[in-house]
């Protein structure tokens, strides 16, 4: 649940992606195949590198990613997954935002609405709440890899819009448009990456705790677990350890 606090999603991510290696390759191999699309080479191909980027973050085989280019590109047939976004409320009022590619938009819609639903959700019209966000790189560094002002000087000078520091690391915000920019800099000066990734930051955040901070976990927890969903974002603010995002 990207919201609040980003060191807690990527530990969390972590602890998901191990104990669902397969699952998580599956949704990459998606996100690889409507890349591919636009074409084979990463080289030319910007949202393809980042795609073999995130594949290989995960341990995916070599394989198994050239594969999943061959399907996009219509080398071994042509694929009919698709981009589909949803927007709606969780408890206390919570902003939700889902990504997901599908190959049925009615079965992926019907399963995203009964995960909504059974836990005190509410799937949305288009914008309902998509307005609360926007979308920009976050590059996530443990503190212990770099000094903080040289980090500044080299995310700053390759064009980061902020750098916040926390107890975990460092959080470096950019553009879309300068985020690859800023990643290979830092990729550059030798600086270890924990994240890196497009996301969708809130403008502000809404306090939740108690049940409807455990009925909300349900909802990510449930999106999350469903083939179909790529990324699941918040604009919860969460005051105790009930969701660890």
């Amino acid at each position: 649940m990207a919201g609040h606090s980003h060191w807690k999603n990527i530990k969390r991510k972590k602890a998901v992606v191990d104990a669902r290696r397969g699952q998580a390759w599956s949704k990459i191999a998606r996100l690889i195949m409507i890349a591919a699309k636009r074409g084979s080479n990463p080289d030319d191909n910007l949202a393809l590198r980042f795609a073999i980027d995130k594949a290989r973050a995960v341990n995916m085989p070599n394989d198994t990613i050239e594969k999943a280019v061959k399907k996009g590109s219509g080398e071994l047939g042509a694929t009919n997954f698709e981009q589909v976004n949803y927007e709606g409320y969780g408890p206390g009022g919570v902003a939700i935002m889902v990504d997901a590619l599908t190959d049925n938009r009615n079965r992926t819609a019907g399963e995203v609405r009964l995960i909504f639903d059974k836990h005190g959700g509410a799937v949305g019209a288009a914008n309902s709440v998509g307005w609360m966000f926007s979308k920009k790189g976050v590059i996530n560094i443990e503190r212990v890899k770099i000094d903080e002002e040289k980090l500044m000087e080299i995310a700053l000078e390759a064009g980061a819009e902020d750098v916040q520091t926390s107890e975990e690391g460092y959080e470096v915000t950019t553009t879309v448009a300068d985020f690859e920019k800023v990643r290979k800099a830092l990729l550059a000066a030798k600086i270890e990456v924990a994240q890196a990734d497009i996301m969708n930051i809130p403008s502000q955040t809404v306090s939740v705790s108690g049940d409807a901070a455990e009925k909300l976990q349900k909802i990510v927890d449930g999106l999350e677990a469903n083939d179909d969903v790529q990324n699941v974002f918040t604009n919860a603010d969460v005051q105790d350890d009930v969701a660890v995002k």
